[in-house]
């Protein structure tokens, strides 16, 4: 780190004795270094926390922390290791020499030491510690680039995942703000199962993002499902049922094709295993493959009930909405035979979110994709402050 002084740099004298550090300043400050001192291991420390020296001359045998100790501490720290320590000292014991340096010293000089020595190892630890300079500074530049085209690359996906979703859900024009609703329903819940310790072989903080993005994917696949059945304001026949219940396969097929061309394991993952499987039931009655308990996946199984809840709470041609009570009683005596009974009591642990969320996007009518996105982060973190 370059000094704010305006010279060359900054070095720092530590030495027990204060006519030792008088007479490295009266070398040193003719180079065209700022000298400050320190006469203890703490009180150089200190001064090192308040403003990194470009370079450190070090007193070895000192009274409370030893010059052993201070380099070892500076060069634990990922702040500090990078300043140069010259040890600067009267022991002539070869294995002081030794030890300093494996506790991380730069250079050693045993005094009396010759005063263009100490200029010539100054200089060049000087010169060292500017180079380190450059690269860290450009290193740092490099991560902020990289943090930045990162969230670019993320925000593109979360806009093309909502567009998406947003293709099946613009031709049911009944479902309103259904998309948020759900989002935000499988995030708290995702976030209240971390909370509760369940699945923590899954549950990580990774799972909760990648849900909350991946869930409004989950009725992709009725872009394939005919108006007249998709539209039809009544109880749908059996025979019309059969082909409502292919807009699972649809999804999910397309989203595997998706998946794999994008290279398996992407962020679409999820989203196929959601559009796939989040018509099964725990007890093994429900579609495509009629999978049973944890053969489902945990995603999809979480998406099961936000979805579940937010059909029985919104109003539809053919039934008004049901009361966040009324849902809960039907969603509970599902616990066990259509719901996961670890999602249920996520879900029993963040009631109040529900209705919030509920109450926050009801119907409120056509807004700009990005606005929806920041309504709901905005709807996330106001019910995570609150709670």
């Amino acid at each position: 780190m370059e000094s704010n002084t305006g010279g060359m740099g900054l070095v720092l004298v530590v030495d027990d004795l204060v006519e030792n550090t008088l007479i490295l300043k009266g070398f040193i400050k003719p180079l065209g270094f700022e000298v400050v001192t320190a006469q203890s291991g703490e009180e150089a420390l200190k001064k090192i926390e308040a403003q990194p020296p470009d370079i450190i001359l070090l007193d070895l045998m000192m009274p409370g922390m030893s010059g052993f100790e201070v380099t070892e501490r500076l060069k634990e720290n990922p702040d500090t290791r990078h300043i140069p320590i010259i040890i600067v000292t009267g022991l002539s014991d070869p294995e002081a020499n030794v030890k300093a340096i494996k506790a991380g010293a730069d250079d050693f000089l045993i005094k009396p030491f010759d005063r263009v020595l100490l200029e010539a190892r100054i200089r060049a630890s000087f010169k060292t510690k500017r180079l380190q300079d450059e690269i860290l500074q450009h290193r740092r530049e490099l991560e902020m680039r990289v943090r930045e085209r990162t969230r670019q690359v993320e925000l593109t996906r979360e806009v093309a995942l909502f567009s998406l979703a947003r293709l099946a859900e613009s031709r049911d024009a009944e479902t309103g703000d259904h998309l948020e609703r759900i989002r935000c329903y499988v995030r708290i819940v995702a976030e209240k199962m971390v909370e509760l310790g369940r699945h923590t072989d899954v549950m990580t903080e990774h799972f909760v993002e990648e849900i909350y993005l991946s869930s409004p994917l989950h009725d992709v696949g009725k872009v394939g499902t005919p108006d007249r059945i998709l539209l039809k304001p009544g109880p749908l026949s059996d025979a019309e049922f059969a082909i409502m219940k292919t807009h699972s396969l649809i999804g999910g097929d397309a989203l595997r094709d998706a998946d794999y061309e994008a290279g398996q394991n992407s962020f679409l993952a999820m989203g196929r295993d959601i559009a796939y499987y989040h018509h099964e039931r725990w007890d093994g009655k429900g579609y495509p493959n009629g999978l049973k308990g944890v053969d489902i996946p945990l995603a999809a199984r979480i998406v099961t009930l936000a979805d579940v809840y937010d059909a029985l709470t919104s109003k539809r041609p053919y039934k008004e909405a049901f009361s966040h009570e009324r849902a809960r009683e039907i969603i509970l005596a599902g616990a066990g035979k259509q719901f996961d009974p670890d999602v249920i009591d996520a879900f029993l642990c963040c009631e109040e979110d529900f209705m919030k969320i509920r109450d926050t996007f009801q119907n409120a009518g056509e807004i700009s994709l990005l606005q929806q996105l920041s309504n709901a982060v905005d709807c996330l973190e106001t019910d995570s402050v609150n709670g």
